[in-house]
C-alpha cells in the first residue's frame, strides 16, 4: 500500500477508472469477461467504499442490472427477433397490423437468440455497475468542488442526478428503521403505501436543504465579465463541440478523409479546453480543502485506461474471444489481453489509501473498545 494514512481519493480518479472499465466492457459480450469485470468492480468497491449514503447504494445498481437483464429477456420473448435452430419454448406467433410491419409478438423462442439477448443484457448491466462503482467510491460533493468553474451549472445538475439513488436508499433505510421502532411490521402492498410517502417527503426535504446550502455558498453566482469575453467563450466552446463531434464521426467512418478524424478531434478538444478555461474565469468561488491529486490517483486512472486499452487491443488481436460463439453454440474463449487488463483494474483496492473513518464509526469503535476493556 502506497499511502497507509486514511484519506479520500480524488473523485475524478474514481470516475475516470470506472469510465475506463465501462469502455472495456462495452467491447465484449463474452460472459466470462463480463463476470470478471463485475467481480473486479465489486472487489474495489468493497475494499475502498466508505459508510456514506452514496456508498451503500452500490447494491441498488446491482439490483438494477439484474432487472435490466430480466427485462431484456422478456422483451426478446415478446417482440425480439427469434433466430437459431434449437427451439426451447414453442409459442404461438401473433402478427401485428400493417403499420407495425416486421414486428411479431411471441413466436418460438430459440436458444441462440435467447442467449444473445442474455449476454447483451449482461453487458449493459455491467456497464451500469461501473457507474454504480464510481458513484459508491466518489463523494459527489467533492466531485462538484473539483469541476472547473465553467462546468459548474451542468456539474451541479449531474451531481444532483447521481445523488438521487443514494438519497432514496438512505431515506428507505431511515423510514424502515423508524417503522420497526414503532412496531410496524407490515409487508407487501400495505408496507409500500406506508413507506412511499415518508420516503418522498424525506427526499424532498433533503433536496431543499441541499439547494439552500448551495445557494448560501454562492453556487450559480458569476463575476463581472465583458460581452466580448462572453462571445469568445461561446465561440470556443461551440467550436470545440463541433470539432469533437466531427472528429468522432471521422474516426468511426473508415471512408472519411484522414484529416477528418484524429486531427479534428484534437483541435476540438483544444478549443473546448480553451473555452472551459475562459468560462472558468467568470466564476467567482472559493474551495475549502481541495482534493489532492497524488500518485494513488494517477495509478487508479492508469489502471482504468489500461483496461480500456486492453479491450481495444483484444478486439484487434483476439476478436473471436470477445464474443460468445452462438452459431454453433460453443464454450467461450478467454481473451488474455483483456483479462490482464481487468486484473490490473483491481489494483486500486490496494494502491489507494483506505477511506477516512466518519465520526459515527469512530465513536462506535471507541465505545466498543472501551466496553471490551
Amino acid at each position: 500500500m502506497l499511502s497507509p494514512t486514511p484519506r479520500a481519493v480524488h473523485p475524478g480518479a474514481w470516475w475516470l477508472w470506472a469510465i475506463g472499465l465501462a469502455v472495456a466492457v462495452s467491447q465484449t459480450t463474452n460472459p466470462l469477461v463480463l463476470l470478471l469485470a463485475a467481480a473486479a468492480l465489486t472487489l474495489v468497491v468493497m475494499a475502498r467504499r466508505t459508510d456514506s449514503p452514496w456508498a451503500r447504494a452500490f447494491r441498488l445498481y446491482a439490483v438494477l442490472g439484474a432487472v435490466i437483464i430480466a427485462m431484456r429477456l422478456v422483451l426478446h420473448v415478446l417482440v425480439g427477433l427469434k433466430w437459431g435452430e434449437v427451439v426451447i419454448l414453442p409459442l404461438p406467433q401473433v402478427a401485428l397490423p400493417d403499420w407495425a410491419a416486421g414486428i411479431d409478438l411471441l413466436g418460438d423462442v430459440r436458444l441462440e437468440g435467447l442467449l444473445a439477448a442474455l449476454f447483451e443484457g449482461l453487458r449493459l448491466a455491467t456497464m451500469i455497475l461501473c457507474i454504480g462503482a464510481a458513484n459508491a467510491l466518489a463523494d459527489p460533493k467533492r466531485l462538484l468542488a473539483a469541476l472547473p468553474g465553467a462546468l459548474q451549472e451542468i456539474g451541479t445538475a449531474i451531481v444532483v442526478a447521481v445523488s438521487v439513488a443514494p438519497q432514496l436508499a438512505e431515506s428507505v433505510r431511515r423510514v424502515h428503521r423508524a417503522r420497526l421502532l414503532r412496531g410496524d411490521s407490515a409487508r407487501g402492498l400495505r408496507a409500500v403505501r406506508r413507506v412511499a410517502m415518508p420516503v418522498l417527503e424525506d427526499t424532498l426535504e433533503r433536496s431543499m436543504a441541499l439547494a439552500a446550502s448551495m445557494n448560501s455558498r454562492g453556487y450559480g453566482r458569476r463575476g463581472t465579465t465583458s460581452p466580448a469575453r462572453h462571445r469568445a467563450t461561446g465561440a470556443l466552446t461551440l467550436g470545440g463541440l463541433l470539432g469533437l463531434a466531427i472528429g468522432s464521426y471521422g474516426l468511426l467512418d473508415a471512408s472519411s478523409p484522414d484529416w477528418l478524424g484524429l486531427p479534428l478531434l484534437v483541435v476540438g478538444a483544444a478549443l473546448g479546453a480553451l473555452g472551459i478555461a475562459s468560462g472558468s474565469g467568470a466564476v467567482v468561488r472559493t474551495t475549502y480543502r481541495p482534493s489532492p491529486w497524488r500518485l494513488p490517483e494517477s495509478l487508479t486512472v492508469g489502471c482504468g485506461l489500461l483496461a480500456a486499452a486492453a479491450a481495444l487491443a483484444s478486439t484487434r488481436w483476439e476478436p473471436d474471444a470477445m464474443t460468445m460463439p452462438l452459431a454453433p453454440i460453443g464454450p467461450p474463449q478467454l481473451p488474455w489481453i483483456l483479462t490482464a487488463g481487468l486484473l490490473l483494474a483491481t489494483l486500486p483496492a490496494v494502491l489507494t489509501p483506505p477511506p477516512a473513518l466518519t465520526r459515527d464509526r469512530t465513536r462506535r469503535t471507541t465505545s466498543t473498545a472501551g466496553s471490551h476493556a
